[in-house]
């Protein structure tokens, strides 16, 4: 059964209308056909409508649709069926939030990390909500390093509410393994690229988050903080959340303005959740696009640029003040 947000109402009221003149062509006794391709056409129609003027909390909602495509939908389409999962930090357990592996990707051996939030009530349980705790982030670190030395270049699939917030977590060091994370990252002498799928939260977002290219679904959002959360600071209140949606910047077209990301991957109408095939095809060729071209170049001149475009980011020059004349 679909889940629609409260913006999809138009939507939701022609799909419906769609299934139920199927269910009368069904029974043979009426030819609906020329119906249904006019219904069809304003779904299209509709669609279109509302997604090219979606606002940013709008976005924010696609983001965490319960029937977008999660990480491991997307991996699977990328390497047809290859992929390799491997489990553990090595020190403490398996995070289930974040998963990781090798896949082909046309034939190359690719290094895939993600976060993976479920499918399910059950899943998200077992998955914790897509949130890492510290083994996590060491778990993505060791598997990236192990594709170091093979020389395979990584993909990371981003998609998370931040990382988990308990105590425990960071006894065991949440903050130091993020931060180790960022540091080692940087330094990868194969391609990395990042792409954020859903929810782009703080800290637990960039410990995957740090590549040579970094590309945006068209409805994903990406920042410090979550509306809600900067509405709760700012307001004591939730209810602020969308004008925080909109004072964060945090949409695609945001981030590309602000040069803090390299591309935006277009959606197919409706969002993800609408066609999962073809978005995962697109998230694909996006991959496979750069993959090409960054497999062409140096590693040390990788581990250059990738350094001088993060420090590039947020730097402010001011012109120096004229001396006053004596």
């Amino acid at each position: 059964m679909q889940t629609f947000l409260d913006f999809e109402k138009p939507v939701q009221n022609i799909i419906e209308q769609i299934e139920k003149l199927k269910e009368v062509a069904a029974q043979g006794e009426v030819d609906v056909t020329s119906t249904l391709k006019d219904l069809e056409k304003k779904l299209r129609e509709t669609r279109a409508e509302i997604y090219d003027k979606l606002t940013p909390w709008e976005r924010v909602q696609v983001s965490r649709h319960p029937d977008r495509p999660y990480a491991l939908k997307y991996i699977d389409t990328i390497t047809d069926g290859t992929f390799i999962e491997l489990h553990g930090d090595r020190t403490v357990k398996d995070d289930k939030a974040m998963i990781g592996g090798f896949g082909l990707v046309n034939g190359r051996g690719v290094m895939f990390v993600g976060q993976q939030k479920g499918i399910n009530t059950k899943m998200r349980q077992y998955r914790n909500f897509g949130m890492p705790n510290p083994e996590g982030y060491r778990k993505a670190l060791r598997l990236m390093k192990l594709a170091e030395k093979f020389n395979k270049p990584v993909v990371t699939l981003i998609d998370t509410p931040g990382a988990f917030p308990g105590l425990e977590a960071e006894e065991r060091g949440q903050g130091e393994a993020i931060a180790r994370n960022l540091y080692e990252m940087v330094q990868l002498k194969v391609p990395v690229i990042c792409v954020i799928i859903g929810e782009g939260a703080s800290g637990g977002a960039l410990g995957i988050g740090v590549g040579d290219k970094v590309l945006m679904l068209e409805n994903t959002w990406y920042s410090v903080i979550s509306p809600e959360s900067c509405s709760s600071i700012l307001w004591r209140s939730w209810d602020y959340k969308e004008q925080a949606a909109k004072a964060l910047k945090l949409t695609a077209e945001d981030m590309l303005a602000n040069k803090l990301i390299d591309g935006i991957i277009k959606e197919p109408p409706g969002g993800a959740h609408a066609d999962i095939d073809t978005a995962c095809r697109l998230v694909k060729a996006e991959v496979i696009k750069h993959l090409d071209k960054l497999s062409k170049v140096d590693a040390d001149k990788l581990v250059e640029r990738r350094i001088r475009k993060f420090c590039d980011m947020g730097v402010v020059l001011k012109a120096k003040a004229e001396k006053k004349k004596a």
